[in-house]
């Protein structure tokens, strides 16, 4: 196990709970934080902290001076927005802590890229062998695929030692981003069925996604591999959304009885307008939100069970009924 591990983004989601579980493991660990993000989490358990940016070249190489491993979970999420703004964060950023890295004995850089990056289509269990496309439907997923081939470019002509993480849809407690948004959705009526709910999404818990950062972190051969990660259960949508709606007593969604190629074109329509109008909120349905309600999204996670020996520690029930007990004390 590393003894110095620099976690990008500790400030937020996925990297809170990673810092938070790296304290009993006895891992000295180091946050790059934004200035004026809320670093209390990160100050209790007693982690270094660095404030700096990283897109900005100094405080990144101040920040992996001295580092064993780095889990790179920084990153502007969302599906509305102009692509260059993802890009700055989730592209050129990343090539900036690569640049780092560079030269230096890493034992270990995992990169945490996303399921989203492959095509927009119906999925029934595809793995890390499908080609992903040169273009895709909105800005983070777009910049998702960007990033990986940049990451996995690094290791093959500079030697650092990547790993490539594609979890799911990730929920918990402590997400202060995508899932209050779908609950708002839900609360305002703005969700509708597509297909009735049916098809499968792609969850995983944000602590399923921490152990498999953990084994990442540690199984040699993992280095240069890509990595598609969920709870490793058919979940469908409906499952999914009815869990918020009755934990939070929420209004149940309408259906919208049209097929998913309808939807995309009326998706193509509300987006080409509200880029006309240059509207800083996505519109009723996007292409993403059509591809997260109508698309079924099963991946396999065979190649991360028999390689990290990845076993999904929680099942869906458990981590919602945590996810629903956080939301109704803090929401």
């Amino acid at each position: 196990m590393p003894l110095a591990c620099l976690i990008t983004g500790a400030t937020g989601f996925v990297g809170g709970h990673l810092a938070e579980a790296c304290v009993p493991r006895g891992l000295r660990v180091r946050a790059l934080a934004r200035a004026g993000s809320d670093a209390s989490l990160l100050e209790h358990l007693g982690i270094e902290l660095q404030r700096g940016d990283v897109t900005d070249e100094r405080a990144v190489r101040r920040a992996v001076e001295g580092i064993d491993t780095i889990v790179h979970c920084a990153a502007k999420v969302g599906d509305w927005g102009p692509v260059e703004e993802y890009r700055a964060v989730n592209v050129a950023a990343l090539r900036t802590l690569l640049d780092a890295c560079s030269g230096r004995p890493l034992r270990r850089f995992v990169h945490l890229s996303s399921l989203g990056v492959y095509p927009a289509r119906h999925h029934y269990g595809t793995d890390e062998t499908a080609p992903l496309p040169q273009s895709h439907v909105d800005g983070y997923t777009q910049t998702k695929v960007e990033s990986e081939q940049l990451a996995l470019d690094y290791h093959r002509r500079h030697g650092v030692p990547v790993v490539v993480l594609r979890p799911g849809f990730i929920y918990g407690p402590r997400d202060r981003t995508v899932l209050p948004e779908l609950i708002e959705n839900l609360r305002q009526r703005r969700v509708r069925w597509l297909g009735g709910g049916r098809r499968a999404m792609n969850t995983i818990y944000v602590a399923n996604l921490v152990d498999a950062i953990f084994l990442a972190l540690e199984t040699p051969n993992a280095v240069g591999q890509v990595y598609n990660l969920t709870d490793g259960e058919a979940i469908s949508k409906r499952r999914f959304i009815e869990a918020l709606v009755k934990g939070l007593k929420l209004p149940e969604p309408r259906p919208l009885s049209v097929p998913v190629w309808l939807a995309r074109i009326a998706a193509g329509v509300m987006e080409k307008w509200s880029r006309l109008r240059n509207s800083p909120r996505a519109p009723l349905l996007t292409q993403a939100r059509v591809k997260f309600l109508g698309l079924n999204l099963d991946f396999s996670i065979e190649k991360a069970k028999r390689e990290l020996g990845y076993q999904p520690r929680f099942t869906f029930d458990q981590g919602m009924k945590e996810t629903l007990a956080w939301y109704r004390q803090n929401a």
